[in-house]
């Protein structure tokens, strides 16, 4: 798997915004563009935290040490990896690419879609090149999801409804969501240390012991 999710902020927002303020919001890009890439990966992995976690080369700070742009690479025990990069700096990108033995899935706006009404997703399976190499035997196919609501409205449906459930029938509170967010922190943190370690490996079941939440929960 690997993911993406950068935009080029422009000079007020990158000497102003609270996302580059180490009192504010400290975590910088990983906090926020590389938060989105951390979930899609989780999710496509079933939410299955992965083995360690190495940051990669390269990140970037700003004058009062907040990160601009960074990545990472995670591992499973398994074999399965996974790498994303986020970015302050960089043109906008929501990219996700989905990697197996027969096929490749793709989406090119996983956060935010082109347009509010529908999104969609490239499948490419058992392709390959003709008998020349001069092309692909098949192109990836197109399948669009229509939306009968924005994903801002379902997020607010998804919330009352849980509201709904323990206010109404006294059922106790979903552990889903808690559960995911906290996954989702866990290894944006292990990111993060490895970043201040030098880019050296993070285990993540040293992370788990010590539950150690970040500044940006979300």
């Amino acid at each position: 798997i690997h993911t993406s999710s950068t935009f080029h902020g422009n000079q007020y927002f990158l000497e102003n915004d609270i996302r580059v303020k180490p009192d504010l919001d400290g975590l910088g890009a990983l906090g926020d563009t590389g938060w989105y890439c951390i979930r899609a990966i989780l999710w496509a992995f079933n939410y299955q935290l992965p083995k360690r976690v190495t940051a990669l080369p390269g990140t970037v700070f700003n004058k009062d040490g907040v990160i601009l742009a960074c990545g990472s690479s995670m591992d499973w025990n398994d074999g399965r990896l996974a790498t994303f990069y986020c970015s302050f700096l960089s043109h906008t990108s929501m990219d996700l690419s989905l990697h197996g033995s027969n096929g490749c899935l793709q989406l090119k706006d996983f956060i935010i879609p082109f347009q509010e009404s529908s999104a969609s997703f490239l499948l490419s399976a058992n392709v390959g090149l003709n008998e020349l190499h001069t092309g692909w035997t098949s192109k990836p196919k197109e399948f669009e999801v229509v939306n009968e609501l924005p994903q801002e409205a379902l997020l607010i449906e998804e919330f009352s409804r849980l509201v709904r459930a323990i206010r109404s029938s006294g059922s106790p509170p979903d552990p889903m969501w808690p559960d995911i967010c906290l996954k989702n922190q866990l290894v944006l943190d292990a990111v993060k240390k490895s970043i201040e370690q030098g880019c050296k490996s993070v285990e993540l079941g040293n992370m788990k012991s010590s539950m150690s939440l970040g500044t940006n929960s979300r």
